[in-house]
């Protein structure tokens, strides 16, 4: 089994890394597209911001790599948001209203909106998810870790809504793409049943 993390230049991969390890899987990180021809699964982390994560993907080449790979594709954090159609995660500096992304789901990511409720989304929240795969095993309105301020919006390709205030995409499905919003490298038997799935049942 070749685990590849994909390396945009904006994440802290380590943690991922150790997590499959624990599963006793050897992920390698990289962001060689000719080394990852032979991938059967890729990850795509990403901390920070859509724009620094897509920028990473430009710079890297990485683009048209993963759009058109047919491997089981996983994005954690931004690794999912920026599978969206855009993102309005836009930095002070740059004049566009959105950041386009890989739009491989139809949606978008919006910021989560003062409800009252602390911000960023930073904790322990639960999924209720559908019957995928992904959740194969995991019971209904599990715990998994958050750490986030925007969110893609809840939709055809979402598989497993939270809510914070108002409802958002903590999962999504489409062919051979995943994403969860939440991180599974930290979210305790959920997160590791999670990871043991999208390597066993794709």
């Amino acid at each position: 089994m070749k685990i590849y993390i994909i390396d945009t230049g904006s994440a802290n991969l380590n943690s991922v890394v150790q997590a499959f390890k624990r599963l006793g899987y050897d992920a390698v990180i990289s962001s060689d597209t000719e080394q990852m021809q032979d991938a059967d699964r890729l990850v795509l982390p990403g901390v920070g911001t859509a724009c620094a994560v897509m920028d990473g993907i430009e710079k890297f080449k990485l683009y048209d790599f993963i759009l058109n790979t047919k491997k089981p594709l996983l994005g954690i954090c931004l690794g999912m948001q920026i599978q969206a159609t855009d993102s309005s995660e836009v930095p002070l500096n740059v004049k566009d209203e959105v950041i386009k992304c890989l739009d491989i789901v139809p949606s978008h990511v919006v910021k989560i909106p003062d409800t009252g409720l602390r911000l960023p989304h930073m904790g322990w929240n639960t999924v209720h998810h559908t019957d995928h795969p992904l959740f194969e095993g995991i019971k209904q309105d599990a715990y998994f870790y958050f750490d986030h301020s925007f969110a893609m919006q809840v939709g055809q390709y979402t598989i497993g809504p939270t809510e914070y205030g108002v409802p958002f995409s903590s999962a999504i499905g489409r062919d051979n793409f995943m994403g969860v919003q939440f991180h599974p490298e930290k979210s305790s038997q959920a997160g590791e049943k999670l990871l043991n799935n999208f390597i066993n049942n794709f």
